[in-house]
């Protein structure tokens, strides 16, 4: 099929649940209704502007409290699994996470059997530990930068990642791991996918996720799946390219020429009717998490919404453009600029450090944008459990114009 880009704009934000922002109720159900749209959410545990999943949520889920999301996981209703990066995924679609193509987690636990040995019947007798509860301990595993890292936490990480220990429990940002058997129901373990049946699930989850990726993708989009060609060391794993044309074949996807975007782009085709007839978005402003799948294929951003986002965490401070943790801003189905806030839960404020507009917009001018951008702002104090609003000095304008005050 072939839409406008006008179309493929309205149904991105009507699929993802932002047409309008923050609209869906029921709370914690709210979340799994999230989740069940999405198939996975990418967490990451920077908590500056709020924590990555948390953001997502909070876009969608009318008054959102983080606290739902914890309930959840607490209640195994979501767990932790790797999919583009870490990420929560549903329970029940546990089995179709099992299977890993990873090489290095094997390596680590060979390279360190004794020391692997040592924690896994340690946390059988005593139940769920962290990396703090033992000694530390340097081996031949190091860490993306070549130096030593700690080999408990590397053969932990490595245990999740192979299906034999899952994360109980966090506490902050520190993580405590389990036998996965204490973890999940038995019938959900009992439950055994084949590997192929396994990557195609986790391919079409990524589709599931962003709504209208093509067979590439900036970054980290299909990490984990493997190559798109068959690789002839990995004869188990028929490349992506060949399970994505399974899910054409199959009728799950459905190939979309839009307006203005070179390749093909591919739709579930549950959604076909959607994309077909979009509807016109109302005015309400939804700030996106650097991880929201909405915004995962930054190319895709750059051809379709005219928008250059860049994540500039790891960019030295010369030379970012706009700053280190920004969130992009949508106002309907257009997206109009950056914002650079900070939550202070010790003042219960939240600061704004930065704001940057895109250069055709004209905020006074765009019809319900204001009392939008303000409706944001509030329900953001809210989700950050602040009550001020405080803005850098330089962005008078703004602080004037978007008063949260009654």
């Amino acid at each position: 099929m072939s839409v406008t880009a006008e179309a493929a704009r309205r149904f991105l934000v009507a699929r993802h649940a932002l047409a309008p922002a923050r609209s869906l109720e029921r709370g914690p159900d709210a979340v799994l209704d999230v989740f069940g749209r999405l198939g996975s959410i990418q967490f990451d545990p920077l908590a500056v502007a709020g924590r990555s999943h948390d953001l997502v949520l909070h876009a969608r889920v009318a008054d959102y409290d983080p606290a739902w999301c914890d309930l959840l996981y607490d209640r195994r209703q979501i767990f932790e699994a790797f999919n583009k990066g870490l990420s929560f995924v549903p329970a029940s679609e546990f089995p179709w996470f099992r299977g890993t193509l990873s090489r290095k987690a094997p390596e680590t636990l060979a390279e360190n059997a004794e020391v692997a040995e040592r924690v896994l019947e340690r946390i059988r007798a005593q139940g769920p530990l962290s990396a703090l509860d033992f000694e530390r301990t340097s081996g031949a595993t190091t860490d993306w930068f070549g130096m030593p890292t700690n080999t408990v936490r590397a053969v932990l990480e490595a245990y999740v990642v192979m299906g034999v220990l899952g994360l109980a429990r966090r506490d902050g940002n520190r993580r405590y791991y389990d036998i996965l058997e204490r973890l999940l129901p038995a019938e959900i373990l009992a439950r055994s996918i084949p590997l192929r049946e396994q990557l195609r699930h986790k391919l079409l989850s990524r589709y599931r996720a962003h709504g209208l990726l093509g067979v590439g993708g900036s970054g980290d989009i299909f990490g984990g799946i493997g190559s798109a060609k068959p690789n002839p060391e990995r004869p188990e794993h028929p490349g992506r390219t060949a399970l994505r044309e399974e899910l054409v074949e199959c009728g799950e996807l459905v190939s979309v020429d839009i307006e203005g975007v070179r390749g093909k782009r591919f739709v579930l085709a549950e959604e076909v009717e959607l994309l077909e007839a979009p509807p016109d978005p109302p005015p309400t402003v939804a700030l996106l998490s650097p991880f929201d799948p909405f915004v995962w294929d930054r190319p895709f951003l750059g051809s379709l919404f005219a928008f250059d986002y860049v994540w500039e965490l790891f960019t030295p401070p010369a030379k970012r453009r706009w700053g280190w943790y920004v969130l992009p801003m949508l106002f309907g189905a257009r997206l109009v600029g950056r914002i650079e806030p900070r939550i202070d839960r010790a003042r219960g404020e939240v600061e704004v450090i930065g704001l940057w507009w895109e250069g055709r917009f004209e905020l006074r001018r765009a019809e319900g944008f204001v009392d939008a951008m303000r409706d944001a702002l509030r329900a953001y104090l809210r989700f950050g459990g602040a009550n001020r609003l405080r803005w850098a000095p330089h962005l008078t304008r703004e602080r004037r114009l978007f008063s949260t005050r009654p």
